[in-house]
Formats: structure tokens, C-alpha cells, sequence
């Protein structure tokens, strides 16, 4: 577990604000309480990002009463999603995915973010603080809650960013790079970014589920039908090293293409 504390505000990037400054209403929701797994695979294709409700962590263990108790009710909600991701994708084993999470080798781990209040930008008309810069998430899915304060932003596929509206009570999915290496790109790792806040602290709180670092990656033979591969083999652990050593808004997954 990391936490992050406030930098100084001469190290943080300012940028233009953004086109969009209202919450996106069209993010893609899926119920647990009644999944459609076709649902999640919709998701995934055209956002790469979803949120789930009625996912069953009860509150008190939401509001973090025990972190061991918070940390292993999210993981679990992982395996879940990602096996209904599995049936939606008409594939078995439906743990194909899972099973890369449960392995007690998994390289999973479990991170807190803290964006504190930057009541500087109050005198910075027409301008936005980048509190986390763009980058896709290098893992199989991430798993990400926060307290209600905005800050999240998406990148859509026709480039456009969007702002996630702020909900304690569920739970985000965010696509990494693994799945769509494992799904020969039908899926897309999504870009993301956190923005400041003038006036208000920002928690977020992220799962993020990886394989074994000595797990050989690349694309599910039963997803190619005939299909070319798009991606080269490579371990987790090879991918993670490179991907660690280069820029975060650089294009990572190129590692994995076939040149």
C-alpha cells in the first residue's frame, strides 16, 4: 500500500480546461445485482472502462473498518467481473482471466492516492491541475473507488476527455494493457488522468490485478478465429520492467506489438 502526499505546486502541470467540464452521463453501468456478461464485453470494447453496482461489499466494509477486510471483498469482486467478462466473451475455462489473479503469485497489489486541495488554482482563469497524468494502467483490470470528489477523467476513442461523475458507493473497472493484449485488441486500455480540485481532498483507492511476473502473456488462441495475432509473447515481468522504465504517457504496449 502507497500513499502519496502533496507535492509542491511548482511540480504539478497546468494545462488548458478542458472542452468538457460537466460530468459524462454516458459511461457504461453494470449491475451485479442482475449481470448480463454481454454487458461488461460492451464495455470493454467501446470504453475500456465501466462501473459496477450493487457489487454486495457491504458499507461498513466499504468505509474501510479493517483495510485486510476492504482489500480482500475488492479482489474478490475482481475474480468475479473478470469471470463474467470470460462467459460474455463465450470463452473456457471462465477463469481464464481470474485464475491469473487468484495465483498466489499473482503481482497484485493495492494502492491509496491522495489528492490534497489546491486552492491556487482559484486565481488560474481558464486553467486545469493535472493531479496524476494521462497513462493506461499497465495490468490485467484495475479496480478503483474514491470519496465524492471529482477528478477522474476518461479518454474516449475520438480522443475527447470526459470527467467521471464522483460516486463513493461503487466500484470502477478500468481495462489495462494485459487485456488487451489477451484480447488481440479487442478491448483497449484506457487512458485516464486525475485533476486537481480547488477546494476539496481527493482518496482514491485501487486494486490493481496482475499476473505472475513469470507468466507468459499474448493473445487467446480461442479470441483469434483465424485471426493474426497482433502481439508478441512476453512475460509479465519483462513488460512490467520496460513499461516501468519509460515515460507514463508513452505508448507502452508497442513492446508487445509485432514490428
Amino acid at each position: 500500500m502507497e500513499v502519496f502526499s502533496k507535492p509542491s505546486f511548482d511540480q504539478l502541470t497546468l494545462m488548458q480546461s478542458c472542452k468538457t467540464t460537466c460530468p459524462f452521463s454516458g459511461l457504461p453501468v453494470v449491475d451485479l445485482s442482475m449481470p448480463h456478461s454481454e454487458t461488461i464485453v460492451k464495455a470493454c470494447e467501446e470504453f475500456g472502462f465501466f462501473k459496477v453496482i450493487n457489487h454486495g461489499i457491504p458499507m461498513e466494509v466499504i468505509n474501510r473498518s479493517d483495510m485486510r477486510d476492504y482489500v480482500s471483498a475488492v479482489r474478490i469482486l475482481a475474480y468475479e467481473v473478470l469471470e463474467l467478462l470470460a462467459e460474455g466473451l463465450k470463452i473456457q475455462p471462465k477463469d481464464v482471466f481470474s485464475k491469473l489473479l487468484r495465483d498466489e503469485n499473482s503481482d497484485s497489489f493495492f494502492r491509496i492516492n491522495h489528492y490534497p486541495p489546491c486552492p491556487e488554482l482559484q486565481g488560474l482563469n481558464g486553467l486545469d491541475l493535472i493531479g496524476f497524468g494521462e497513462h493506461t494502467d499497465p495490468q490485467l483490470i484495475s479496480v478503483l473507488r474514491s470519496n465524492n470528489v471529482e477528478g477522474l477523467q476518461i479518454c474516449l476513442k475520438d480522443g475527447n476527455w470526459v470527467s467521471v461523475p464522483a460516486d463513493e458507493k461503487s466500484f470502477f473497472f478500468i481495462v489495462g494493457d494485459i487485456m488487451q493484449v489477451m484480447t488481440n485488441g479487442r478491448f483497449k486500455s484506457v487512458k485516464h488522468r486525475v485533476l486537481a480540485n480547488s477546494f476539496k481532498s481527493r482518496i482514491s483507492m485501487t486494486y490493481f490485478g496482475g499476473p505472475p511476473l513469470n507468466k507468459l502473456i499474448s493473445p487467446l488462441q480461442s479470441l483469434l478465429e483465424g485471426e493474426e495475432s497482433l502481439y508478441k509473447e512476453l512475460t509479465w515481468g519483462d513488460y512490467i520492467g520496460a513499461a516501468l522504465m519509460s515515460n507514463m504517457v508513452d505508448n507502452r504496449i508497442s513492446l508487445f506489438e509485432k514490428k
